[in-house]
């Protein structure tokens, strides 16, 4: 019986390991990408999922542009406001949230219903995901001192 549950442990961990380092390897090859690059492929992932004609990709396709560029500003803005103590969460959190508000409505007058759904569902499903390395992350870092 104890070497049954040795057996067992040693299999969770190293699968558990090979799925960092999948994480980690596929990570590493979108942020080798440029914008451009990143905004071509979530749009033709979302034409595979969505069915979206041209009209639709293109119209999706200026949108994504959009939201890296606002993406790539409030990182900038969001790195310079680390460095002040007395940054703003609450700001900081509003203008974000008007912006997945502006963000829906775009996608929602552009898209079917059927594929707003699809859409919205494969939104949360990435919700899902990345709180789940949330709390992988802070599970890894828990005990460490932030400066």
């Amino acid at each position: 019986m104890k070497k049954v549950f040795i057996v067992a442990i040693l299999a969770l961990s190293l699968n558990s390991f090979a799925q960092d380092r999948k994480e980690k390897h596929s990570r590493g090859e979108m942020e080798q990408m440029t914008p451009e690059q990143r905004n071509q492929l979530m749009v033709k992932k979302m034409t595979l999922e969505l069915d979206l004609n041209a009209k639709q990709q293109e119209q999706v396709g200026k949108i994504m542009e959009e939201q890296s560029a606002k993406r790539k500003a409030m990182k900038a803005e969001r790195k310079a406001k680390m460095e002040d103590a007395k940054a703003d969460r609450f700001e900081m959190a509003n203008k974000m949230l008007d912006d997945q508000i502006e963000m829906k409505n775009k996608m929602k007058s552009i898209l079917s219903a059927d594929q707003y759904t699809k859409w919205e569902s494969q939104r949360e499903k990435n919700r899902e995901k990345m709180g789940e390395r949330m709390e992988r992350w802070k599970e890894k870092h828990k005990g460490e001192k932030r400066d």
